[in-house]
C-alpha cells in the first residue's frame, strides 16, 4: 500500500485542528470568551426559540388596506385619462377592489376603456348598467398581493434587525401571514409596538390662518384636515390643521439617528437622498415663516417653524425619551409598511423550558454516540476505535461548520446531529467488512486495506449522496423545525464522508506503517 502523501496528511490535520479551534467557543463560558485574545474565534452556534426561549408572533398583513393605497393611484390615473380625452363622468370613487364611475354619455364607453387601459396594461375595464368598473386583472392582483406581503416581510426584518435581536426567524406563512420567532426576547411588547406602526411619514404644511384647534370636531378649511399631535400639553391633545397636499414623502429618507441638543434632550436627526434634499430645500425656501408638519401614521409628531432654507438634513424635536427617540429613528430608517399588521397569535417560551430541552438533547446525543462507539469497538476491535475517533471529529467539525455559518440550532437540529452520529460510522462499517472479505480471500494486509477503502468507495458515495438529496430537499423546501433538521443532517453527511474516508484512512495507513502488524485486529 502506498504511503500517504505529506501534503494530504497536512491538509487533513489542519482541517481537524481548525475545526477543533472553531468548535471550542461552544464549550466555553461567555466570561472565558471575553478574556481570550482578539484573534481567537468567538462565534458560537445560535440556539433557536425552542432551546433558548423567546417570543413567537404570528402577524396578518391587511391586504385590503394595502391594495386600497394602490387603488388610489389607479383612481388618479383614471381621472387624468378621462380628463385628457375630455370624457364626462360622475361619481368617481372606490368600491371594494375596483374604481367605479358613471359616464355622462354612454357612447364614450369604448373610448374611455381604451384611454384607461393605456395608462396601465394590468387593468381591466367592465361596463354594466351604466357603471364602469376598473380593477386589476386576476394575475396582476395576485402578484400585487404577493408583492405587498414580500415588502412587509422585508420591512419587518429591517425593523427587527435594528433592535439587535440575534438570529430572528421571519418567514411567510400562507398567503397573508408572517411568522416571527425571536430567540432570547421574553417580552415582545416593544417589538409589537414597532411592528404595529405603519410608519408612513409625510411632510405637509399647517394651515396659515388656522394652524391649531382645540377640538377635532372643528370644521377645517377646504383642502385641509385635522390631525392629532403625538404629544400632550397638560394632559390635553393638541390638534393641528394640516393641508392635504403632501410636499414630500418619507421614501426619500436615507438615514435617521438620535442626537442630543445643548440641554441634553434627545432629538431625531434625518437625512434625505439627493432628490429629497433638493426637494426639501425648495419646499423650505418657498415657505419661510410657515410651519411644517411632520406627519407619522396620521399623527403630527412635530410642527416646527421654517426659519431658513434647509438643505438635505433636518431635526425632529419633541418631548421624547431616549427610547422613544431611538424607536422613531428606527422606524424612519426601516421605512414604512405598505399595509398594517395585526397580531393573530403570541406565545412566550420561558428559559426554563429551553434549558430542559438543551439538557435532554445533549443527553440523547451523548447516549447515541456512546452506544455507537461501544458497538464499533465490540464488532471491529482496533478498527472500531479508529471509526470512533473519526466519529468524534465528525461531531467537532459539524459544530464548527454550524458556528461558521451562524446557523440556528433547534430541537429537530439536535435530532439531526444524533442521527448523523449514528450514520457517521456507516462508511467505516462498509470499509471494515470489505477489508475482512479481502483478508478471507488471502490477500496481504496492505493489499486488503487498500482494496477495502477503494472498492467500498462507490457504495459509500451512492448511499450518502442519496441521503444528502433528501436532506437538501428538507433544507430548501422545508420551514421552521423541518429546515433545522435538514441543515444539521446535510452538514453532518458531508462531514461524515470526510472523517470516515479520509481521516480514518490516514490513521490506518500510519498505524500499519509504524507498527507493522502481522495480523489485523478487525
Amino acid at each position: 500500500m502506498s504511503q500517504q502523501s505529506l501534503w494530504k496528511t497536512f491538509c487533513v490535520l489542519m482541517i481537524c485542528a481548525l475545526g477543533t479551534l472553531l468548535a471550542l467557543p461552544n464549550a466555553l463560558s461567555p466570561q472565558t470568551l471575553d478574556r481570550l485574545p482578539s484573534w481567537f474565534p468567538t462565534q458560537t452556534v445560535n440556539l433557536g426559540l425552542d432551546l433558548q426561549g423567546g417570543s413567537h408572533l404570528l402577524l396578518e398583513v391587511d391586504l385590503k388596506t394595502g391594495l386600497h393605497d394602490r387603488l388610489n393611484f389607479v383612481l388618479e390615473g383614471v381621472r387624468k385619462a378621462l380628463r385628457a380625452e375630455k370624457i364626462g363622468y360622475i361619481d368617481l370613487g372606490l368600491s371594494g377592489v375596483s374604481v367605479t364611475f358613471k359616464l355622462r354619455n354612454q357612447a364614450d364607453a369604448s373610448k374611455a376603456e381604451r384611454a384607461i387601459q393605456q395608462t396601465d396594461r394590468d387593468l381591466e375595464v367592465t361596463h354594466k348598467e351604466g357603471t364602469m368598473s376598473v380593477q386589476f386583472t386576476s394575475s396582476s392582483l395576485a402578484a400585487r398581493k404577493k408583492h405587498i406581503v414580500d415588502q412587509s416581510i422585508e420591512i419587518v426584518r429591517r425593523r427587527i434587525d435594528e433592535t439587535g435581536t440575534r438570529e430572528p426567524l421571519i418567514q411567510r406563512q400562507g398567503d397573508d401571514r408572517i411568522l416571527i420567532q425571536l430567540p432570547g426576547i421574553e417580552d415582545p411588547g416593544r417589538v409589537k409596538t414597532l411592528l404595529g406602526k405603519t410608519a408612513k411619514m409625510t411632510f405637509r404644511l399647517l394651515d396659515s390662518d388656522m394652524p391649531e384647534v382645540s377640538s377635532p370636531g372643528v370644521i377645517p378649511p377646504p383642502g385641509a384636515e385635522i390631525l392629532p399631535g403625538d404629544e400632550k400639553v397638560k394632559d390635553k391633545t393638541t390638534y393641528y390643521v394640516v393641508r392635504k397636499t403632501v410636499l414630500l414623502g418619507g421614501e426619500n429618507l436615507v438615514d435617521a439617528g438620535v442626537h442630543f441638543d445643548e440641554y441634553q434632550r434627545p432629538q431625531v436627526s434625518f437625512r434625505f437622498d439627493s432628490y429629497g434634499a433638493r426637494k426639501f430645500g425648495e419646499i423650505t425656501s418657498r415657505n419661510i415663516g410657515k410651519r411644517l408638519a411632520i406627519v407619522l401614521d396620521n399623527k403630527v409628531i412635530s410642527a416646527p417653524r421654517i426659519n431658513s432654507t434647509i438643505q438635505g438634513n433636518g431635526v425632529i424635536q419633541g418631548n421624547f425619551t431616549v427610547q422613544e427617540a431611538n424607536d422613531l429613528a428606527l422606524l424612519m430608517r426601516a421605512g414604512a409598511l405598505v399595509a398594517p399588521l395585526t397580531v393573530l397569535e403570541e406565545r412566550t417560551v420561558g428559559p426554563d423550558l429551553g434549558a430542559d430541552s438543551v439538557h435532554a438533547g445533549k443527553y440523547a446525543t451523548l447516549l447515541s454516540v456512546m452506544m455507537v462507539a461501544l458497538f464499533m469497538v465490540v464488532a471491529y476491535a482496533l478498527f472500531g476505535v479508529v471509526a470512533n475517533i473519526a466519529m468524534v471529529f465528525n461531531l467537532i467539525l459539524l459544530i464548527a461548520a454550524l458556528s461558521i455559518a451562524g446557523a440556528t440550532l433547534t430541537l429537530p437540529g439536535i435530532a439531526g446531529i444524533a442521527l448523523t452520529m449514528g450514520m457517521a460510522v456507516d462508511a467505516n462499517v462498509l470499509i471494515n467488512e470489505r477489508i475482512k472479505e479481502e483478508l478471507r480471500l488471502g490477500r496481504r494486509i496492505y493489499q486488503a486495506v487498500e482494496a477495502g477503502y477503494k472498492r467500498a468507495m462507490a457504495t459509500i458515495l451512492d448511499s450518502n449522496i442519496t441521503t444528502l438529496i433528501g436532506a437538501g430537499a428538507l433544507f430548501f423546501f422545508g420551514t421552521g423545525p423541518v429546515k433545522g433538521f435538514g441543515v444539521t443532517l446535510s452538514i453532518g453527511i458531508v462531514v461524515s464522508m470526510f472523517t470516515a474516508i479520509t481521516l480514518s484512512r490516514l490513521i490506518v495507513i500510519y498505524g500499519i506503517h509504524w507498527f507493522k502488524p502481522k495480523t489485523l485486529s478487525i
